[in-house]
Parts: structure tokens; C-alpha cells; sequence
């Protein structure tokens, strides 16, 4: 398409860990149906270690050289995504930098199955649970909720128009999960299931990040999972492993 061109550099960042996280780790371990949590997920907020890991990854820009820095920040609406940018932005010294929210970036909704554990879908929706493992995990739609490939037609949108509107730039992206990987499915061409194998891996916080091709025909993975930068004690995945 004539006039489409690539970013210089392109970061992906999921959200610091945030309360729904925290509930979420907490059901899992206690075989819980739900998550002990009564916030719709748009305002789920950051925990004072979310927090902590976005103050230390805006130091981590902020030591980069100026000419790497990102030029531009677009931001996933949810209060977690939004308090994420915030947080980098003021501590890396580019508050100045206007926060460009896009609903497109937004987590996967999961409508009926909203705080649902694994366990909890068993035992509330049998069908359902079948009917996933019948359809696959890329293409299961839950009630009223998202399949990864719905997520992954609004991701090819927001990118198609982010190369239109961006071209040049350096672009941070503050998003979640399912979103940062089905970004991946689609700059590096993955399958289905190669792009859910990487499901439930992406830590807070971590940093996915692109740099244009010597030809400018594409972006080239130059780092995966990595959360170096906040001082996790879990080695980060790279593009190489």
C-alpha cells in the first residue's frame, strides 16, 4: 500500500501487576471458583509493586540516549494501562509526551466468564468448557466476551493505522497480555497456536520491542518478555530463546 511505511522502534508494555492480578494469583491457589474482587476491569488499579515496577522501568528509558527515546505513547484505555504510561513518562523525563489512548488496545473481554477461574468455568459452564476445548483456545468466543482472533482483527486495525499515522517514530505501547501477543502473531507472521503457546508468560511490566528492518520492509523482534529493566529475579525471555 503506497505511503505505509514502519516505525523506527516500537515498544510493547504490559501494564504493571495490578489488583486483578494479585486476585487472580490468590484464587488459583486457593482452588477458588472467582476472584475475590468487585471492580469492573476497566478501573482496576496498579498495586504498590505495579507501581514500583513502572517508576523503575521509566528510569530504565530515561538512561537511554535521547535519540532512542520513544516520540510517541499510545495506551490501552484501562486504569492499570493508563497509570503504567503515567508512571514511565514522569519518571523518564517525556511527561510532556501527549498519552494517545486507543480503545483497540484494550484487554480481552471475557464476558461471561468475567473473574471466572479455570475451576469456576468447569463448574459454572460445563458446555463452555467443552465448547473451548472443542474450538480451540485462538478461536473460543465465551458470551458476550472476545476470541483471540477478535482481539487480533482489532490489533491488524490499530497497527495498519499506527504505520499510517507513525511512520518514523519511536512508539511506546502500553497494553496487556493478549494484546502485546497477538501483536506478535501478526508483525511475525505466527501461527494460531504458536501465538497462544506464549499465553499466561508475559510478565507485568516486561518489555516486547521491535526495530525497523535495514530494508524497511518490516520489524524485526529484538527482545520478548524482557523485564531486565525493572530487576525481576526471572531471567527475561529474548527474541533468541
Amino acid at each position: 500500500m503506497a505511503g505505509v511505511g514502519w516505525p523506527q522502534s516500537l515498544w510493547f508494555v504490559r501494564h504493571g501487576e495490578s489488583r486483578g492480578n494479585v486476585a487472580n494469583t490468590a484464587a488459583r491457589a486457593a482452588k477458588a471458583l472467582r476472584l475475590d474482587i468487585d471492580v469492573n476491569d476497566v478501573l482496576v488499579e496498579l498495586t504498590d509493586n505495579g507501581i514500583e515496577q513502572a517508576v523503575a522501568l521509566g528510569k530504565w528509558f530515561g538512561d537511554q540516549p535521547a535519540d532512542q527515546l520513544p516520540t510517541q505513547v499510545v495506551v490501552s484505555p484501562y486504569v492499570r494501562a493508563r497509570e503504567t504510561a503515567r508512571l514511565i513518562l514522569e519518571t523518564s523525563g517525556l511527561e510532556t509526551l501527549p498519552l494517545n489512548v486507543d480503545e483497540r488496545l484494550r484487554d480481552r473481554e471475557q464476558g461471561v466468564l468475567d473473574r471466572l477461574t479455570g475451576a469456576g468455568l468447569r463448574a459454572q459452564f460445563p458446555d463452555e468448557a467443552a465448547r473451548r476445548d472443542y474450538v480451540g483456545k485462538f478461536w473460543y468466543r465465551p458470551s458476550g466476551g472476545e476470541s483471540w482472533a477478535d482481539v487480533a482483527t482489532r490489533m491488524r486495525a490499530w497497527l495498519l493505522e499506527m504505520r499510517l499515522a507513525m511512520t518514523d517514530e519511536r512508539v511506546l505501547v502500553v497494553s496487556h497480555d493478549v494484546p502485546i501477543l497477538l501483536a506478535r502473531y501478526i508483525l511475525e507472521n505466527l501461527t494460531p497456536d504458536e501465538a497462544t503457546s506464549y499465553s499466561g508468560q508475559l510478565r507485568n511490566c516486561s518489555l516486547t520491542s521491535y526495530q525497523v528492518r535495514p530494508d524497511a520492509t518490516g520489524m524485526q523482534l529484538d527482545a520478548f518478555n524482557d523485564t531486565t529493566a525493572i530487576k525481576t529475579d526471572d531471567a527475561p525471555v529474548t527474541a533468541h530463546e
